[in-house]
């Protein structure tokens, strides 16, 4: 096994383990504080007060990195939604998804990329920095450049920066090793691996929404996908990680959508495990 000597911080999605957080977010987070997790990335706060999450961070020694949250919350209640976020003490700010069929449509595109600006604008102010999150969807061509590429250079580097996620990009078809080096200068990136039959084969997953509720579940019966914890599947991840470092990633990030076989909580400690197994 090829040993990576990069000592990245790692964090977990928290969405991972949405049930355990919707329970009980107190022990969720100290039992992601003691599998070895040094940084969180909130995906919903579960109708807490950022003091009151802020509380159960330090009392943990969890640094909240980064949230998924769409535009919409900032569109709603402006500084107030921001200010949430700087209570918290997140450094970025991730767009979880964006409605495909609006990517595809020129006007429809052109307002998604303004509304990308004008929040990306209004976070660095606050110190925060815009990322999007993307799925496999955007790497789909329209006019023979995926759309994926279409949002970055569409947007101001220093407004929005990718927060790649590994899994869709190389389901999608696509080797996440390119996309990393293509797209230096990230700061985080997210692990998830899987298993298909082929590659390219639609949507299997759950979109999940500025209020975060959850959409009706694709089927993923035809395809044989199933999400696995990292090192569990298909991703090459000493290879991933020789590009993230190569790249400058600070932070890479944990995320499991589904757990088919395990609780989520023993599949966020098998993956950061095979991790440190890598010696990172």
């Amino acid at each position: 096994m090829e040993i990576i000597m990069k000592k990245f911080k790692i964090g977990l999605q928290l969405y991972s383990i949405r049930e355990d957080m919707a329970k009980d977010m107190d022990a969720a987070l100290k039992a992601v504080k003691d599998m070895g997790y040094e940084c969180v990335e909130f995906a919903g706060f579960f109708d807490k007060s950022a003091e009151e999450v802020k509380a159960l961070l330090d009392k943990y020694g969890l640094d909240a990195i980064s949230v998924h949250q769409g535009v919409d919350p900032w569109l709603q209640n402006g500084q107030e939604a921001i200010d949430y976020l700087k209570t918290v003490g997140v450094r970025y700010c991730a767009i979880p998804w964006f409605d495909k069929e609006k990517l595809a449509d020129p006007v429809e595109f052109k307002a998604a990329t303004e509304s990308f600006t004008a929040f990306g604008k209004a976070l660095k102010e606050n110190g925060i920095q815009l990322l999007y999150h993307n799925h496999d969807f955007e790497f789909k061509k329209i006019d023979g450049e995926y759309i994926f590429d279409r949002i970055y250079n569409s947007v101001p580097e220093d407004i929005l920066r990718p927060e790649m996620d590994t899994c869709w990009v190389h389901y999608a078809g696509v080797n996440p090793c390119e996309y990393i080096e293509k797209y230096s200068g990230m700061k985080l990136l997210h692990l998830k691996d899987f298993v298909c039959k082929k590659l390219g084969g639609g949507p299997v997953y759950a979109l999940i929404g500025d209020n975060s509720d959850e959409a009706k579940p694709a089927s993923q019966e035809d395809n044989g996908f199933e999400f696995r914890p990292v090192g569990s599947g298909i991703q090459d991840f000493p290879a991933i990680l020789a590009s993230a470092e190569k790249a400058g990633i600070d932070c890479v990030i944990v995320e499991q959508d589904g757990h088919p076989e395990r609780s989520a909580m023993e599949d966020a400690r098998i993956s950061i495990e095979y991790l440190r197994s890598l010696g990172i």
